[in-house]
């Protein structure tokens, strides 16, 4: 585990876990409740969870954390994007759309975050619109019948909110 450079609020993850009774059997949902704070798991607030609960040690979360897909230990933006690399969406044209964002976002291989943490990307195996292949989804909101042009023009729009244009 790297080092966080994130300011843990302890006393939000006290709450949490007295919302889960310290009980060893909620990790997930303690961990999904401190993802949904910071947008990913801070090294500091897994280890401070494996010492607080009884029955854990860091180890053991970070083995639950590292195991499941949902959990990030890296911090995501404030726009998710998520573009699926299934099989519909891959002969429809995904990879070119990923690139177009790569691009767009100077998000260059492995590079998960773009540098002013406005966007972070991913592909995904599925997002179940198959028939709306290719699909991108940013946020909860989900972009059917991607193409690389449109999808450079959602960037734009969302680039242009966020400067105040």
């Amino acid at each position: 585990m790297s080092g966080s450079s994130t300011a843990i609020d302890f006393r939000a993850i006290d709450r949490i876990l007295e919302k889960y009774e310290y009980k060893k059997s909620y990790l997930i949902a303690m961990l999904q409740a401190v993802q949904e704070i910071y947008k990913y798991l801070p090294e500091d607030a897994m280890t401070y969870i494996g010492e607080k609960v009884d029955e854990l040690s860091p180890a053991t979360v970070y083995g639950v954390a590292t195991f499941y897909a949902q959990f990030s230990l890296e911090p995501k933006g404030k726009y998710e994007i998520k573009v699926c690399d299934g099989t519909a969406c891959h002969v429809r044209g995904s990879m070119p759309v990923l690139n177009a964002i790569r691009n767009k976002l100077d998000l260059k291989e492995g590079k998960l975050t773009s540098d002013d943490g406005l966007f972070s990307l991913e592909t995904v195996s599925c997002l179940g619109a198959c028939g709306l292949a290719p699909v991108v989804m940013i946020n909860d909101k989900v972009h059917p019948q991607m193409t690389s042009d449109a999808i450079s023009i959602i960037l734009d729009t969302l680039l242009s909110e966020e400067r105040g244009q």
